[in-house]
This record gives structure tokens, C-alpha cells and sequence, in this order.
């Protein structure tokens, strides 16, 4: 398994890193014994950096994480994220990036992941009644008391990581990013690279629709996330079909996996690009390493480029509900 930058400071790991949303639940219950047969694979793969987040599974995802980890700390490098809040009463989402509020929900984290500190630190998602700057002075306080190595934001603006970056060093900013999800490419991208920032890229397999496996919305649980999401439901997803069909067969027809050619591509976009990949599989999390060793021609980027051109994915990323939250540049 390759090495890509993840910090500022230096500190390396591994180019396919695991995203570990599934084990809270969102595309159907993970059992710890489950998720701890797919921790122990990416041991054996050289995958050695884990991204989680507070409302995983509401704290389920990093427990999972926790006790795997608790006889050998250093198994992997962690990041996880704070300042998503729900209202308790009514369910909704909100936000909250209030100093009291990300150092409790750290202290939450680190209890349930059995650690003294993470490597990485994200800013789940922004709240616009406080400052970006005023976000920046909360977190670097917190990486000075050695509770977080790195400084983490979720979903944010390229302007937005301009003014982070004029307080204090940024490491990582996560966005959804894969060959059917494409805004990072009109700046943030770009900016992340000229400021040696990583771009951790969420979403890497199109929430399974570039996986090996075509997802069945038919079979979709209440809880999933893609349940109602506006590109699973009809006509979208009867006119994103063909296009994910046509880029499995351009992957076999090459001797590789749709899995491992559409991370591939995500890494060839730039060597600061980090995908996370999420699965509940040990057999899957194999398929996404192999990414690594896939080394796709020019030739072929040009013919993904003519099977999935920008664009092609019928439908938004997020419904209604869903777009509460990330940062809008273009």
C-alpha cells in the first residue's frame, strides 16, 4: 500500500484510507464482531488510517473503533469530527462550533475511541453564526494541548480554507468526491493543492453505485441513507443505470474491479487526494486496496472520461434535507 501526506507536519498514511460511516448504521445494521473482522483486514492491507465521526451510529462507529484498537493504539493513525448537533425534541440537524460544545464532544470521542488524542480533527460541519476564524482559535487551543495532531474541516468553501489558513495550518478537508460527484473540481481541489492541504474524498465509490455490485433501491432499509436520496429514486436512478453498467464493463474488460478503477481515478487526480472508501466487508475493503497498485494510462482516463463525462450523474448529491449543512461555491 502507497503513503500520501496527511498532515501538514509530515505524517503519512496509507492512499486508500477506510471510512468508517457504515459501522453506525447508515446502509444497515454492522455488528462489532463484523466491524472488527473488517478492521483486522485492513491491518493485513497496509490500511492504516481511520475516519469516523461523533454521530456515527450516535458514538457506535467509534466504540466499534475503540475497542478493537484498545490492546495497540498505534494499530492506526484516527481522525474523527464534531459540530453536528441534533435537537433532541424535534430531531433536527443543527450545527454548533462553540468552544465548550467541540471540546466536550472531543473528550466524548476520545473516551469511546479509548485514546488521548487523535490524529486529525475535523469541523463536521460549519456553523455561519461563528466566525471560520474564531473556529480556528478553538482548534488550534485544542492541537496546543495535544489533544489533536491536525486540523480538519468537512464540506467547506475554498474561500472558507483560504480564511482558516490565514490563522493557522489546516491539514485536511473532507468533500464528497468521485467520478459522479465532481464540485470539488471547480476550486476546492485546486486550492487544497496549493496549500498542501489533503482532500480526504468521501464517497469515493458513489455510495456503491461504481462498486462491483450495483445497489437495488428496492432493497434499500428505512435507515439507509440513499433511501431518499434524489439519485437513487426514479427517473434518476433509471438514467444513472446504463452509465454505471458501462463503466463495470470498461473495468472487467480491463482486468480490474469497478472498485479499485474508480478510486484509482481519485488518486489520479492529484497526489494530495485521499479517498475513504466505507464498507462493512473485509472482501470489499480488499477490493478498494488494490487502487493502490492500479496505475491507470492516460488512455484510460480518457475513455472514463467518455463513459462517466462531468456531469453525467442524473439527479442532486443531496436531497433537501440532506444539503443542510455543506458550503456552496460555485
Amino acid at each position: 500500500m502507497k503513503k500520501r501526506r496527511l498532515l501538514q507536519s509530515g505524517k503519512m498514511v496509507s492512499e486508500v484510507s477506510f471510512g468508517c460511516m457504515s459501522f453506525g448504521g447508515f446502509y444497515g445494521a454492522t455488528s462489532e464482531a463484523e466491524a472488527h473482522r473488517t478492521l483486522s483486514a485492513a491491518l493485513d492491507l497496509g490500511i492504516d488510517h481511520l475516519d469516523t465521526s461523533n454521530v456515527y451510529g450516535l458514538g457506535v462507529s467509534e466504540s466499534f473503533i475503540g475497542s478493537f484498537i484498545q490492546s495497540d493504539a498505534s494499530k492506526f493513525s484516527v481522525a474523527t469530527k464534531a459540530g453536528i448537533q441534533r435537537d433532541a425534541s424535534s430531531g433536527n440537524r443543527g450545527f454548533n462550533n462553540q468552544p465548550d460544545y467541540l471540546r466536550a464532544e472531543l473528550e466524548g470521542s476520545l473516551r469511546r475511541l479509548g485514546l488521548d488524542h487523535v490524529d486529525l480533527f475535523y469541523v463536521h460541519r460549519r456553523d455561519p453564526t461563528i466566525q471560520i476564524e474564531d473556529v480556528m482559535e478553538t482548534l488550534l487551543a485544542l492541537k496546543n494541548e495535544g489533544k489533536i495532531g491536525g486540523i480538519g474541516f468537512s464540506e467547506i468553501s475554498p474561500a472558507s480554507l483560504r480564511r482558516a489558513m490565514a490563522i493557522g495550518p489546516v491539514d485536511a478537508v473532507q468533500s464528497e468526491y468521485s467520478l459522479w460527484s465532481r464540485l470539488p473540481d471547480l476550486g476546492l481541489r485546486q486550492t487544497c493543492k496549493e496549500l498542501g492541504v489533503a482532500l480526504v474524498a468521501f464517497s469515493p465509490l458513489a455510495r456503491g453505485m461504481l462498486s462491483s455490485t450495483t445497489p437495488d433501491p428496492k432493497t434499500f432499509l428505512d435507515k439507509d441513507f440513499r433511501k431518499n436520496n434524489p439519485r437513487f429514486v426514479e427517473p434518476n436512478f433509471g438514467f444513472n443505470l446504463p452509465y454505471a453498467k458501462a463503466f463495470q464493463t470498461f473495468a472487467r474488460d480491463n482486468g480490474t474491479s469497478p472498485t479499485a478503477m474508480a478510486l484509482a481515478w481519485c488518486l489520479a487526480q492529484g497526489d494530495h487526494v485521499i479517498p475513504i472508501p466505507g464498507t462493512r466487508s473485509a472482501e470489499h475493503l480488499a477490493e478498494c486496496a488494490a487502487a493502490s497498485e492500479l496505475d491507470l494510462s492516460q488512455a484510460m482516463l480518457d475513455e472514463i472520461e467518455k463513459i462517466l463525462p462531468s456531469g453525467w450523474a442524473h439527479g442532486d448529491r443531496y436531497s433537501k434535507a440532506q444539503w443542510n449543512g455543506p458550503e456552496g461555491y460555485c
